[in-house]
């Protein structure tokens, strides 16, 4: 009895340090070749990240794979600081910036589910600025400050906020009159440093005239922060209590918050920009760190997560909706959020050639729209400081890569690491 007794407890801890070290991966792990994918193929993944680091394109990255449920590629390359030399963890921290419209997306939508609204409702019954919104129509003389308003055709609803159809857009595009009209109204986008709270800048944009009328034009841009406020509003919670509480608890999401705590701001990764005349990395200044006592919860950009974290908040969109027993959302919900939503509305980026918008992510058409490895209904978003992520449920496949460095439209590391994981399939 006494010998049983001391092999159950070694037994228990062995589960408990297994549990531990799963956790850290995001998920169980896995070979690939027991998911079907092929050891030797996937590790020319290893040596591509490994060449930006080091020809000074990527200051580091973590990336992970997984596929049927299971990690089957986590590493990490580079350092989190340059400056230092700290090596990058697997557990390091990111500002994924647009992949939290994807959490906010799922918060409205849990929301949706309980019948607190519907989609095709005003979004002025919740917040009144939002009511009679105006359209900017511009003169003909080129100058972008001389336009007119004239009363929107529709009034914006929660599913054109969704879509980023609803007309608002962003500052830091540049667009005029909008970015001056944002700027002097006091309306961040969720990228700088901001003071007071989401509801307040809210409620100053639904009193600014709109890009286009709701419904009419794909328009990225703060849409998604409009519905974080939302979530305030019909939960009668902060929009980071209620992530806390409702997704990121029940999926043991332990590293993901809008303003970090004191003890973890040493695994933050620093942003970098590309030196002058190619010179290398240098640290981007302007950007502030998150700690935490803010108050400003952009639902459409402030999240810091981690790739393991990211990894089981996707898994559980790939399970539909669930995740080890956590259900989040209903499998019926997640079918509609990854469907397309905004017909043959065209998407004027060249990197969203042959996709569509669903509720919350962009959605692939297949490659045959595309030119592009990938499969048909596959969902995916990127963030503004270089992290992205895909779920492709055909092949149930997740790809997440982490890094921070900005500007960087000029690199090609999303789409390679892509190519580089899908022709590792080989079942």
């Amino acid at each position: 009895m006494k010998f049983s007794s001391i092999r159950f407890s070694f037994l228990l801890f062995i589960f408990f340090l297994t549990s531990v070290v799963l956790s850290g991966q995001g998920l169980p792990t896995a070979s690939p070749e027991e998911v079907g994918l092929s050891s030797e193929r996937l590790d020319k993944l290893t040596d591509l990240i490994q060449g930006y680091v080091d020809d000074d394109t990527l200051p580091g990255a973590v990336v992970l794979v997984a596929r049927k449920g299971r990690a089957v590629y986590f590493e990490s390359f580079g350092e989190t600081n340059l400056e230092t030399g700290q090596a990058m963890p697997k557990d390091a921290l990111f500002r994924i910036m647009s992949m939290t419209k994807a959490v906010t997306s799922v918060a409205v939508m849990m929301l949706y589910e309980e019948g607190h609204f519907l989609l095709d409702e005003k979004i002025s019954k919740y917040i009144p600025e939002f009511e009679n919104p105006q359209v900017i129509v511009q003169d003909d003389d080129g100058d972008p400050f001389t336009y007119e308003t004239v009363p929107a055709r529709n009034e914006i609803t929660i599913r054109h906020l969704l879509t980023h159809t609803s007309g608002i857009t962003y500052r830091f595009f540049q667009e005029e009159p909008f970015a001056t009209l944002y700027a002097e109204a006091g309306v961040s986008d969720g990228i700088e440093s901001q003071k007071g709270t989401v509801g307040e800048a809210m409620r100053r944009l639904g009193r600014l005239p709109l890009r286009n009328h709701p419904g009419e034009a794909w328009a990225y841009g703060l849409s998604t922060d409009v519905l974080g406020y939302l979530v305030e509003l019909v939960s009668g919670k902060k929009l980071d209590e209620f992530v806390r509480e409702r997704i990121f608890q029940p999926l043991e999401m332990e590293d993901t918050y809008f303003y970090l705590p004191e003890e973890k701001m040493n695994r933050l990764a620093t942003i970098y920009t590309p030196g002058e005349s190619g010179g290398g990395l240098v640290k981007l200044s302007t950007v502030e760190n998150r700690v935490e006592g803010g108050t400003y919860f952009s639902g459409g950009g402030g999240l810091i997560s981690s790739a393991p974290d990211y990894l089981r908040f996707t898994q559980m969109l790939l399970n539909g909706g669930e995740l080890e027993g956590a259900r989040i959302l209903g499998r019926k919900t997640v079918e509609l959020m990854t469907t397309n939503q905004i017909g043959d509305l065209p998407l004027y980026w060249d990197f969203l050639k042959g996709h569509r918008w669903g509720l919350g992510f962009a959605l692939h058409q297949g490659s045959a729209y595309s030119g592009r490895i990938g499969s048909v209904g596959e969902f995916r978003w990127a963030g503004y400081y270089h992290t992205f992520f895909w779920v492709d449920p055909e092949e149930e496949v997740i790809g997440i890569l982490m890094s921070q460095v900005f500007p960087n439209l000029h690199l090609d590391v999303y789409s390679k690491f892509r190519v580089l994981t899908y022709q590792s399939i080989v079942d």
